[in-house]
């Protein structure tokens, strides 16, 4: 089945809407790009940065884990109401608040002298983490339906030059001191916040915003069992935390891994989320819009989510043949697969609702997935610890097919969504 084919009332009502305008796509792009630069430059610094506050090392997976699970944990409990607030009072203001609070975040993080600043930085900011959620609400706003996909695939692309550029940079900050990637993060963030306060303009129409929110609405649990009652989301939901959970072990072990099994250091691992940027430049930014077109979101997600299994295979087995060559294969695989999952759903789930809901689903669906960011890393330290550390991945293989079952559960309501009439 072709899910470009299905539509909805909502579509019908959006497809007047013309192209976004080249300046729009331009700044979107720059803040993609610049947001996620500053995300991870971060990344392959953070077990190291947290090594120095532990007594015991062999607990540093563990307690990775759960600086990890922190934020997803914050960000469950904020990003509903976060995508809430922008469907109330637009994508602008909500947008320069999460990356504020990024930024202090990752201050925090970089001058912290002890264990409990670290997990203050990133408490901080996982309670301000629905940016993107906001910027792809803003992406909604401005596209037609039927051509989401594309912009989505076009914007991610640009994410990828920052997942290139980021850890790279970040690798190289680190022979300074394992500080200065953080502050270095956070001074790209306020320029992000400079830039779009001076050339961001709101993309969601007065008309299109919810008229009142009540206390209760912001409740996460609230937000999640309204978006869990549309038949048309609920499994395509549940296949994007099947998807992010197993990511989110990985997340959390990867570079300790690639330290324990390959004796790398973090200017290494930061070649390796390098290769991944460079994997999703061309994954997203050339091939998602064509390959959606020829074999629409479903078949192009199930294809891909087994292709995602089967890298979690490739880079569990480093622990047994410590191979540079098994990891870079394993990370070309799980970067240009995971791509194609994430623009496929993504895109399918935003045709799915209205203008005016794009919020509301957003953050509810990105509150679900920090469940996964939760559970995520406290079950991959877990295992990576006491069974071992191919186990790890193994299980994120399993958690995978469980992925594609839900697809394919969701095929049959998406078919009937596109049976009924429209008004």
């Amino acid at each position: 089945m072709n899910v470009s084919e299905v539509s909805t009332p909502t579509e019908n009502a959006d497809s007047t809407k013309a192209a976004p305008g080249r300046k729009a796509l331009l700044f979107l792009m720059v803040m993609a790009f610049l947001n996620t630069m500053g995300m991870t430059i971060v990344g392959p610094v953070v077990p190291f940065m947290t090594l120095r506050h532990l007594s015991n090392p062999n607990n540093l997976a563990l307690v990775v884990s759960w600086l990890t699970a922190s934020y997803g944990i914050c960000q469950m409990i904020a990003a509903p109401g976060l995508g809430l607030l922008s469907d109330r009072f637009g994508r602008r203001p909500i947008l320069f608040i999460c990356l504020l609070g990024s930024a202090v975040g990752y201050i925090l993080f970089g001058l912290g002298a002890s264990l409990w600043v670290l997990f203050l930085g990133r408490i901080i900011d996982g309670l301000t983490g629905g940016n993107f959620s906001v910027l792809f609400g803003y992406i909604a706003d401005i596209t037609k339906p039927e051509e989401r996909g594309k912009y989505f695939g076009m914007i991610g692309g640009v994410s990828g030059v920052g997942f290139m550029v980021g850890p790279a940079i970040g690798g190289l900050l680190a022979t300074v001191n394992y500080s200065t990637p953080f502050l270095v993060a956070a001074g790209v963030i306020l320029l992000n916040i400079a830039w779009g306060f001076f050339f961001l303009p709101e993309s969601l129409n007065k008309e299109h915003r919810v008229a009142a929110i009540r206390l209760r609405d912001l409740n996460p649990l609230k937000q999640m069992n309204d978006v869990f009652r549309l038949a048309n989301l609920r499994w395509l939901l549940l296949a994007a935390f099947f998807y992010a959970l197993p990511f989110a072990m990985l997340q959390a072990t990867l570079t300790i891994l690639m330290k324990d099994s390959l004796g790398w250091n973090a200017t290494q691992a930061g070649i390796i989320a390098t290769t991944v940027g460079v994997v999703d430049i061309v994954v997203q930014g050339i091939l998602v819009g064509r390959l959606i077109t020829i074999f629409g979101d479903v078949k192009l997600s199930i294809s891909s989510l087994i292709l995602v299994a089967i890298s979690y295979l490739l880079l569990g087995s480093i622990a047994l043949f410590a191979s540079p060559i098994l990891l870079v294969a394993g990370v070309i695989l799980f970067a240009g697969s995971g791509g194609l999952v994430e623009n496929a759903l993504r895109g399918l789930t935003s045709r799915m609702v209205g203008p005016g809901e794009q919020g509301r689903v957003g953050g509810a669906g990105q509150s679900i997935q920090s469940i996964a960011m939760i559970l995520g890393p406290l079950l991959g330290g877990l295992v990576y610890t006491e069974w071992g550390h191919f186990q790890t991945y193994a299980a994120g293989a399993l958690i995978i097919a469980l992925a594609i079952v839900s697809v394919v559960i969701a095929t049959p309501s998406l078919r009937k969504s596109h049976q009924e009439p429209t008004t």
